[in-house]
């Protein structure tokens, strides 16, 4: 995100651009090169992405992760807005900002247990006394095997797979699971989640993408709309209670285009966003869920799904180049994460759309974020 990488990116963005449209060189659509071994000798791919516009996604073998993201803004200048590392070794030291699958299970389990067909199960505390985003090697800490996929009109594609044994951070069950990253020229990057199993066994996948719409910067004025008007309450330690609570009077409430740092700096329990909204669709077809608009570039993001819940997350440090830096206070929210999920702990709370995955079910849910540029703020669906 820095000023150098920008002015790189818009020269090749546009050069890429008129060649491909004259004629002078093919589209390139997908590219794959080496991006690194991990201390146990597992390699590491790097996949690029492009459509017919020059938007740009990369991502990689080591947790499904998605390292870079560029579009363009309403002049046309290409920027990456999703927070990432230019080295394997950053993520391998647990790079906090990383754009990583979550699972087995995304967001929390209260006191890393669960009961299931009467069975208890206690999984990796990693959190406290709690279970956060899988565990200590979670699915965002493994070697994933990517696989281009045969060329479909106007898209390319890249699935990623991963064994997850029974027992694996505690989960019952052995865990067939594959991700794909879909970029088509709609300047849509749709991520398809399946999985399989030979147990009953919880799961929940999320994206935790770091989004920066203006690609450097705080995300203060990104403005932001939700399609919710609840919440799931949660205690002092972010866990649910069972219970859902009404955003509306309440600095929550996005359910009207809002600011992000319009009303931040009241939610001092928390330090920012970290909230998971039960969204009104209820995960019963694939839906807009979210937008986010950034005025000064103009770029707006929505967000599609076919989940019951979005957590709207702020990050609590300031990163550049894919490293935390010392930062003022205001300046601390420089990115904002749509993770579209399950509801926290649903694994403990049998009114939550249930998280269970039994033998002979295959697990399939998807999110799309969808980009386009504006002038002003877009109108409410």
């Amino acid at each position: 995100m820095l000023k150098k990488e920008w002015l790189h990116g818009v020269c090749f963005g546009l050069i890429f651009l008129f060649a491909s449209q004259l004629g002078a060189i093919p589209l390139q659509r997908i590219e794959e090169q080496s991006f690194g071994s991990t201390p146990a000798g597992e390699e590491v791919q790097l996949y690029t992405l492009r459509n017919a516009h020059g938007m740009v996604a990369r991502v990689i073998g080591y947790g499904a992760t998605i390292t870079e993201l560029r579009v363009p803004d309403r002049d046309g200048r290409f920027a990456n807005v999703v927070m990432g590392a230019e080295s394997l070794d950053t993520y391998l030291k647990g790079f906090s900002a990383a754009a990583s699958v979550m699972g087995r299970v995304a967001n929390r389990i209260a006191n890393a247990r669960f009961t299931l067909d009467g069975r208890e199960f206690r999984v990796t505390a990693n959190a406290g006394q709690h279970q956060l985003h899988g565990g200590r090697n979670g699915f965002a800490r493994k070697v994933w095997r990517g696989e281009v996929l045969p060329a479909i009109p106007n898209a390319t594609a890249v699935r990623f797979s991963l064994r997850s044994p029974d027992g694996d951070e505690g989960f019952p069950g052995t865990l067939n699971v594959t991700v794909t990253y879909t970029l088509n020229d709609d300047n849509e990057l749709r991520i398809d989640y399946t999985a399989t199993t030979d147990k009953p066994t919880p799961v929940n996948f999320t994206n935790h993408a770091y989004f920066n719409l203006a690609g450097e910067g705080d995300v203060w004025d990104h403005q932001v709309w939700i399609d919710a008007d609840r919440i799931t309450a949660a205690d002092a330690e972010l866990i649910p209670t069972g219970e859902y609570a009404p955003v509306t009077g309440t600095p929550l409430d996005f359910s009207a285009p809002t600011a992000i740092g319009a009303r931040i700096e009241a939610l001092t329990s928390t330090k920012g966003y970290d909230h998971n909204y039960v969204l009104r669709n209820g995960g019963q077809s694939f839906a807009c869920a979210a937008w986010c608009y950034e005025p000064r570039s103009g770029r707006l993001m929505h967000v599609y799904t076919d989940q019951p819940g979005m957590q709207l997350y702020t990050g609590k440090r300031y990163f550049r180049n894919g490293k935390p830096v010392a930062a003022t206070p205001d300046q601390k929210h420089n990115t904002v994460c749509f993770e579209t999920q399950h509801f926290p702990d649903a694994v403990n709370h049998p009114n939550f759309p249930s998280v269970i995955l039994r033998p002979g079910q295959t697990f399939r849910r998807a999110t799309s974020y969808r980009f386009s540029v504006a002038n002003a703020l877009p109108a409410v669906p």
